[in-house]
């Protein structure tokens, strides 16, 4: 059985896109506290967004840029 130094240097030379469906398949397979429809909720959400970044739809900005935002939107 490989160590997991064998398994992330081998899992690290993947291409990104691979990896990504990677990191998305063990995420999954976690288990959650929540229940199981808020989890189905939250995942086609995060892939709807994550479909809109990639095609363009929507522009991601910093996370500082967004926090200043809401602090502007909060008057703080």
């Amino acid at each position: 059985m490989r160590s997991i130094e064998q398994l992330t240097e081998e899992i690290l030379s993947l291409p990104s896109a691979s990896r990504a469906l990677l990191a998305e398949k063990i995420v999954e397979s976690l288990e959650f506290d929540t229940d199981p429809t808020i989890q189905a909720a939250w995942v086609t959400e995060a892939h709807k967004r994550r479909d809109q970044v990639r095609s363009g739809d929507v522009q991601p900005i910093p996370g500082e840029q967004a926090l200043a935002q809401v602090r502007q939107l909060l008057g703080q």
